[in-house]
Formats: C-alpha cells, sequence, structure tokens
C-alpha cells in the first residue's frame, strides 16, 4: 500500500517539480520542463502516484490538518494544549490561522497543480498516440485526484456569489504558464468543473474487480460515483434542483458497480491487507504499520498520548460529550447500542491492546471520559509493530487499516438526504433503516424526518476525515430545511463539552478540563458568511488583489 498512497520518492520528486513553489505569487513560474516525460507506462504511474502525495503526507490534509474544523462542530475537542485552536472552535477570524494554511497550500501546491499538468501530458501525448491502458487508466486517475482537490477547496473557501480559483491547464491555448488561476465567479462554476472531471473518471477508470491484487487502493468507477454524488450534495446548497442528481450516482454505485454495506460495522476497521476491501469503500487511503508505515496518521493521532506507555499515541483528538450523548439516543434499556461501542471508547470499557485486556482511562493532558474506538483494533496483538499493524516510527504514527473517505453508507445518506429534500420521506426511511439495521439499532419506522438525517450521518460517520460534519452542520444551517436548520444552529452555536472523571486510583482527585473554557468566549453566534472559511491572509497579500474573500469577510 506504500506505493500507492505514501507515493515513492520518484514521484515525490516529480510532483515537487512540476507543482508551482508559491502558487500565489503574482510572477509567473514558466513552463514545467518535463518533456521526456510519460515515455512509458512506469512513468504515468509514478506521475499519478505524486498526484496522491500530500492527502496523507505526514500530518497534513487527511493525516490530520482536516479534523480540526470538526471541533466548531462539537464532534472532537482538542486532547492536548491547543487553546490556538479558539478561532475554528468559535467560528471567529481563522486567517492566520497555521493548520488553515497548511491545507491551502496542500491543495494548491501540493494537489491542483500536480494534477492538472498529469492531465495536461497525457492528453497531450493522446493527441500523437494511443495511450497504452495504463496511461489511460493513469488518466482517470488524475482527472479523479483534481476533482477531489478542487472540491476541498470548492466547498470550503467558495459561496454562491465567488467562487475559487482554478484554470484547467489543457485549456489554455499555448498551454498554461502556472500563473494565478483565475478565481470562478461562483461556486457553482467550480462544482460544474468538479463533476466534468468525474464524468472523465468514470469513463477512463476500471472497475474495482478488474483491478489486480496488487493494484488494489487505486481509485476505481465507483469511487468516482461516489464522490460525483458528494459533490452534487453540496452543490446543491446553491441550487436545490441537484438534488436530483444525487439519486442516479449512488444508484449506480449499486447496480452498475456493486457497492453495499457490510455486514458487521467492526468489519470496516480491521487491521491486515486481507480485510481492507470490500463492498462498502468507494474511496479510502489504505495504511501500513510495521516498518514500512503508511498511510493516514489520524489513527495513531488520535490514540491516547504516549499509548499507555506502550506506542506512541498522540493524544489530538478526542471524542466530546455531545457526540457521546447523541449515539446514546440510540441505547434500549439502559445497554449501549453496538455502534456507540464500536465508535466511542468510555471508562471501564474493555479493549484488547498490546496482547492483554485493558479497561480504557485517560489520566494524561486535558480529559473528555472518551477514546476514538474505531481504529483500536490495530493494537490488539501481543506486539502490534512486529505483526505490521503498527508503526515502529513514533514520527509517522500510522496503522494497517483501510482508512475511509467515502463509503457507500455516506452515500446512502447522501441519498437518503436528496429524498427528503424532494419529498420523498418513505424512501429516505429506507436507506436509512438499512444502516441502522446493520449495527443492530431500532428502524426509525416508514418515514424519515430531518432530525433522523442529522442524526444518522453525525453518529455513522464521526471520526471518518471524509465525513465533514462542521460543514454538514454550516451547509444545513445556510439552507436547510427548517428542522435540520435549527438543529445544526443549534450544534454551531454550542460549546463542545466533556466529562469529567475521578482518577479510580486517587478517588479524591479529578480532571478538570483547562483549555476548552477558552472555547466559552466569545459566544458563537451563526452568521451566513460562516458557510466558507476566509483564504489565508498573507494568500490574499500575495495575490495583489487577484484572489478575494467572499465580500461578507471583509
Amino acid at each position: 500500500m506504500k506505493k500507492y498512497l505514501s507515493i515513492c520518492f520518484a514521484a515525490l520528486a516529480l510532483g515537487t517539480v512540476v507543482s508551482c513553489e508559491k502558487f500565489l505569487d503574482v510572477q509567473s513560474q514558466g513552463y514545467p520542463t518535463q518533456d521526456q516525460y510519460f515515455q512509458n507506462d512506469q512513468q504515468a504511474i509514478d506521475a499519478v502516484d505524486a498526484c496522491y502525495y500530500e492527502f496523507t503526507a505526514g500530518d497534513e490534509m487527511y493525516g490530520r490538518e482536516l479534523f480540526y474544523e470538526q471541533i466548531c462542530a462539537n464532534v472532537v475537542v482538542p486532547g492536548r494544549g491547543r487553546n490556538d485552536m479558539t478561532a475554528i472552535a468559535t467560528l471567529n477570524n481563522i486567517t492566520g490561522d497555521e493548520r488553515m494554511r497548511r491545507v491551502f497550500k496542500s491543495i494548491y501546491q501540493g494537489g491542483l497543480s500536480r494534477c492538472n499538468w498529469v492531465v495536461q501530458q497525457l492528453l497531450l501525448k493522446q493527441e500523437t498516440t494511443e495511450l497504452t491502458p495504463i496511461e489511460s487508466r493513469s488518466l482517470g486517475e488524475a482527472y479523479f485526484a483534481r476533482a477531489l482537490w478542487h472540491f476541498l477547496s470548492a466547498y470550503r473557501y467558495g459561496t454562491k456569489d465567488l467562487g475559487v480559483p482554478f484554470v484547467a491547464y489543457e485549456k489554455v491555448e499555448g498551454g498554461y504558464n502556472n500563473e494565478i488561476p483565475e478565481q470562478q465567479e461562483t461556486v457553482m462554476k467550480n462544482y460544474e468543473f468538479i463533476i466534468a472531471d468525474l464524468v472523465e473518471a468514470e469513463k477512463l477508470l476500471p472497475k474495482y474487480e478488474e483491478y489486480a491484487a496488487a493494484d488494489r487502493g487505486r481509485v476505481h468507477k465507483a469511487s468516482a460515483a461516489a464522490l460525483m454524488a458528494k459533490v452534487y450534495a453540496y452543490w446543491a446548497t446553491w441550487d436545490k434542483s441537484q438534488w436530483a442528481n444525487v439519486i442516479p450516482c449512488v444508484n449506480r454505485l449499486e447496480t452498475d458497480y456493486g457497492r453495499d454495506l457490510v455486514p458487521h460495522l467492526e468489519d470496516l476497521y480491521k487491521p491486515g491487507r486481507e480485510n481492507f476491501w470490500h463492498v462498502e469503500d468507494c474511496f479510502s487511503f489504505p495504511g501500513n504499520g510495521g516498518d514500512n508505515p503508511g498511510g493516514s496518521e489520524f489513527t495513531g493521532v488520535s490514540l491516547q498520548n504516549g499509548g499507555w506507555d506502550k506506542w506512541n499515541g498522540w493524544g489530538q483528538f478526542k471524542p466530546s460529550l455531545d457526540i457521546y450523548e447523541e449515539m446514546a439516543k440510540d441505547n434500549v434499556g439502559g445497554v449501549k447500542n453496538h455502534r456507540l461501542a464500536v465508535s466511542i471508547l468510555e471508562y471501564n470499557d474493555e479493549f484488547q491492546y498490546f496482547g492483554e485486556t485493558k479497561r480504557f482511562f485517560d489520566g494524561r493532558d486535558f480529559v473528555t471520559g472518551f477514546l476514538i474506538g474505531k481504529w483500536i483494533q490495530a493494537f490488539a496483538p501481543a506486539d502490534p509493530v512486529a505483526a505490521g499493524w503498527a508503526s515502529s516510527n513514533g514520527d509517522y504514527p500510522t496503522t494497517s487499516v483501510n482508512f475511509p473517505v467515502i463509503r457507500f453508507a455516506d452515500c446512502l445518506l447522501l441519498r437518503a438526504e436528496a429524498y427528503l429534500a424532494s419529498g420523498q420521506a418513505d424512501k429516505a426511511a429506507i436507506d436509512i433503516n438499512r444502516i441502522r439495521t446493520r449495527s443492530g439499532l431500532t428502524p426509525i419506522g416508514s418515514t424519515a424526518t430531518w432530525k433522523d438525517l442529522y442524526h444518522e450521518r453525525v453518529c455513522e460517520l464521526a471520526f471518518e476525515l471524509g465525513s465533514d460534519h462542521g460543514y454538514d452542520c454550516r451547509r444545513w444551517a445556510y439552507s436547510g430545511d427548517p428542522e435540520i436548520k435549527a438543529l445544526a444552529i443549534a450544534e454551531l452555536e454550542a460549546h463542545p463539552r466533556v466529562r469529567v472523571y475521578e482518577d479510580p486510583d486517587d478517588p479524591e482527585s479529578d480532571y478538570t478540563v483547562g483549555p476548552y473554557d477558552d472555547f466559552k468566549s466569545p459566544a458563537k453566534v451563526w452568521n451566513d458568511k460562516y458557510i466558507s472559511w476566509p483564504y489565508p491572509s498573507e494568500q490574499i497579500n500575495k495575490s495583489a488583489g487577484k484572489l478575494k474573500n467572499p465580500p461578507t469577510w471583509n
């Protein structure tokens, strides 16, 4: 898996050559000088691998940085000293936040520029010679990666009144010279470009079953259809007619590509390559442990700081009391429901850790009373590092899990939302109940409400970086039905809560929480401008007026 999603050094070197070092510098950076590239299949593979690199490079993007944004919707709290998270948590000015700057840089310098170049070069080659099957597949992968990078920018920074910078290199007559891309007049224009790329990707990519075993982990036709469903759903924030396009995308996942729910929720998070590929997976980042770590660091970043003296967890994200209580609404007769048990460890819960049965207790850093439980299976063996399930490098704390970005349950819930938006609450209930039945939860009945949809999305997809509950709440607060709008605004205007416990070995002491007090001031008051984040201030300054925030942020 390291070969594909941690990216070989050759591919990284290529990416460094073809990306603009300072994306928003006013001066042109000139043309790429890779005239001798794409001479064989391996070069095409290396080039497209570089398009993925920044997704999981260290703790960037899907390694850690994206998840800080979830604090604004109270899913998690920072588990360690993160007073600098107050701006994001309270939806206030974040233009100088280091994490947001790194996300922006990864999108434009590390992601879009590389993908643009690969698409352009393969299309140029196609004009003079027929692409090989590997090159054609690589072009499909580059279209998909470009769409995903573009989407990550569009929904974060774009509004109906002002889009985000984008230009397709291959559309520029005479070739693109790496000048500042045009900022689109509306984010809906960005979504048009993204959908167009995904249409091309779906045409060119193989089905998952058509890949050889060594290539599993690459995107496939279902990946493009799944991302397309999500893009249309986000587009519907500004144009409700786009809900009609979500439904056929999800239908296609079932009828054409065989996507379905796995029988048991916990199977989604099993370590070991033999468990990676299943019918629910649409797009994910495979991980490695042992001496060859790779994939998303999030599984180690969110483990207890210091790993109870066994492993170098970072302890940087912990579930809030808010998400625990939302999941606990599905308990029956005081018995913890299965989805809650899989997703969150609370004090005295038993789990297997380094070959022993351990009871969870957290006495490190800032205590919430909980630990993200979805990734804990990787630490069950007596020696997870020797088993290849946990990284031997404490500075790169990956595990051997298939970290989901888009899975079929997410798509079912998008289809349920589309049904609700089009007045088909009975069909929405069918999709929601498929997910609830898988976890042994009580069905909601024959018609769904927006409250049902809200509950299911946050509970089913909690702690998965592909699910942005913070943005779900923001788009619902901006444009949702009155019921879900009220739920979303209440979440966005609230503050994350934690549970305080006594140390069982020292009943006289309890663990109080310091930095969360910072999240209570100033008060959170929803404003429609929060539908997007503002750009990092230094990028605005570099652009000499070419990059602008929406007027509401000025």
